[in-house]
């Protein structure tokens, strides 16, 4: 190959990889607006009044145009089918989630409420930690999310009172009883039962979508600098 065609060769490879590297770069800034706006429409269902009981949606499609909606609902405990998630650390401490359904008031339905954290007794793994769970009306303030906190898991039978993920509809039917495709995850101003409730904010990760672009960009700097450097500086600085 001739010295002019590997100059052609060299400044077609340098616009291919600052054009892929920009390429990607606007993507990524594509992709941050998509989550600001995201952002914003879950701070705005935030600052909604709180639903009710009886505006709670049956159907999935309904549900998923309440998540992030903040509730209060009243009914009772169904405490003897409370569940303990498993692997869920809070503060640095390996504990539990408790998941226990509300019969809903003037309603058939129950809700799974996400109601906190609890520590595990490292000594007796296998045990579940005593709760403290009225069997009177109550009232529970929180947020609505599309499922229970979720982990990862082998393949197993999903049985007992400890397990790793619940589904709504599974356990709807292994309990009898119909739930709604939602949950509630219960926020910390609720009644004092002895369980934390310092979960994770939702956030949109705008950050790293902003660093990934200046990564992309600056790749594509990188490219058209080397390219100008070997290419047409040094060339005239090395001829007499």
């Amino acid at each position: 190959m001739t010295a002019a065609g590997r100059r052609w060769v060299v400044l077609l490879a340098a616009v291919l990889a600052v054009g892929l590297a920009a390429r990607l770069g606007f993507w990524q800034l594509d992709r941050a607006a998509q989550k600001r706006a995201w952002q914003a429409a879950l701070d705005q269902r935030g600052a909604l009044p709180p639903l009710g009981a009886a505006e709670l949606a049956v159907a999935p499609a309904q549900a998923e145009g309440q998540l992030h909606r903040r509730v209060l609902l009243r009914g009772r405990w169904l405490a003897d089918r409370t569940v303990f998630l498993d692997n869920r650390p809070m503060n640095g401490r390996v504990g539990f989630y408790v998941l226990t359904p509300l019969q809903l008031e003037n309603r058939a339905e129950a809700v799974l409420v996400q109601r906190g954290w609890v520590a595990r007794d490292e000594r007796q793994l296998a045990q579940v930690p005593a709760l403290r769970s009225s069997t009177d009306p109550v009232e529970v303030s929180g947020r609505l999310a599309a499922s229970p906190s979720r982990a990862f898991e082998l393949p197993a039978p999903a049985s007992g009172a400890i397990r790793q993920n619940l589904s709504s509809a599974a356990y709807a039917q292994e309990i009898g009883r119909p739930l709604l495709p939602l949950t509630v995850i219960q926020q910390a101003d609720a009644a004092d039962d002895g369980l934390l409730r310092d979960w994770p904010v939702p956030q949109a990760g705008l950050q790293k979508h902003y660093g990934y672009a200046f990564q992309w960009f600056a790749l594509a700097a990188l490219f058209l600098g080397l390219y100008v450097w070997f290419q047409l500086v040094r060339p005239r600085l090395r001829s007499p």
